[in-house]
């Protein structure tokens, strides 16, 4: 049986990197699967356990393998020893017949990941075949680092065309393009719904302190959204539901979320959705009229639903998803750098508003390509 290892992984309290690791389970369904993860037990508390082996990311190194690192860098000028005693977990796991998926689509949009090419420098040594899996990356962030790393993988599965775009550019030849693999996500609708939440008539509202921190003011990004909420309960006869999708501790969509419940509660048209696995949330945005999300694969959801969706977006990633669904993206993605005023997230749900059954239409006729298109991702390992 072929291993396929899943690189690198924060945990599946992000509920994105979560819907990755069971949608390219899926994909890659008959082989033996092998999660490197940075917090094993978030992900047995969600269940990925039933569908992976797990192993830890980094290992602690005891005071005689430092030592034996340090022989190794000093003596034997071996400039990785460090690396390949904390990666020591995933290394066992590598022979030269392993398939390892570099995954979580965006490790590529944020800064220099340093981390990555040592990784891949460790796994290529091992004769191991590297894929850079479903991946978008920041055309701006590109250089000469960066590309030496991505000549490395044998492929590289852009989920988006303003990524492929950027790197055949760059001269790239080991690219080829494939939807994001959670448009393949399992969509559980067993959750029971919370008082106010009412079925095909209620907006999702996501929201993420990373788009407050992308944003020229986190105030700005807070009145938009609750202008946005306000116009909803005074100007139609929808309710809204709160809905997180990432709860790490230093990023936890609940913060701002339950900040909006608090202000709003009193209308008794405002529900918070507890937190739950990847599938169960899906099922949950699957039963709203509309979706506003600044998480990429909360909108990742809706789309592979047939919801309607406002992303208020801080990468290429919404941008280039929005673009090959519809042809474009300004009247779907609403940048949240663009914020210059109270109502520009209220003015673009407008749109998806009046165009509602435009939108639901085009989502029909693309999503299921758009599947085809993720579940072909397995005859390129």
């Amino acid at each position: 049986m072929q291993k396929v290892i899943l690189y690198p992984h924060g945990g599946s309290g992000n509920h994105g990197c979560e819907a990755l690791v069971r949608s390219t389970a899926k994909i890659c369904k008959g082989r033996d699967i092998i999660l490197v993860s940075k917090n094993k037990g978030q992900d047995l508390q969600y269940g990925i356990g039933d569908i992976c082996r797990i192993v830890d990311q980094q290992t602690p190194i005891s005071i005689l393998g430092r030592l034996a690192s340090l022989i190794r860098y000093r003596l034997f000028n071996d400039s990785m020893a460090y690396e390949k005693e904390t990666y020591r977990s995933m290394l066992k796991q590598v022979d030269s017949s392993t398939v390892c998926l570099s995954f979580g689509g965006d490790n590529y949009c944020y800064g220099k990941p340093v981390y990555i090419y040592r990784m891949n420098e460790l796994l290529r040594s091992k004769g191991a075949k590297t894929i850079l899996w479903g991946c978008s990356i920041e055309p701006s962030n590109i250089d000469d680092a960066m590309l030496e790393d991505l000549r490395g993988y044998h492929r590289i599965i852009a989920r988006e065309s303003i990524t492929y775009k950027a790197l055949t550019d760059h001269g790239l030849t080991n690219v080829t393009m494939a939807a994001d693999p959670a448009f393949t996500l399992d969509c559980d609708t067993s959750t029971t719904l919370p008082e106010g939440f009412i079925k095909g008539n209620t907006v999702g509202i996501n929201l993420s302190p990373m788009a407050m921190d992308y944003s020229k003011d986190g105030i700005r990004v807070m009145n938009n959204y609750r202008r946005l909420i306000n116009h909803i309960l005074e100007d139609t006869d929808m309710n809204v539901a709160l809905i997180p999708h990432v709860v790490w501790s230093d990023n936890d969509d609940r913060k701002p979320l339950l900040q909006l419940y608090n202000e709003f509660n009193h209308t008794k048209r405002i529900c918070m959705i507890d937190d739950t696995d990847a599938t169960k949330i899906k099922g949950v945005i699957s039963q709203c009229r509309f979706i506003v999300a600044a998480r990429t694969h909360a909108s990742i959801a809706a789309y592979s639903t047939g919801i309607p969706t406002l992303v208020l977006g801080y990468s290429v990633k919404a941008r280039g998803i929005a673009k090959d669904i519809f042809g474009e993206y300004e009247k779907y993605v609403l940048p949240v750098q663009n914020l210059e005023n109270d109502a520009d997230l209220m003015h673009a749900f407008q749109f998806i508003e009046d165009n509602e059954s435009e939108i639901k239409s085009i989502l029909q006729t693309t999503v299921a390509k758009l599947k085809e298109s993720a579940m072909s991702m397995s005859d390129m390992l």
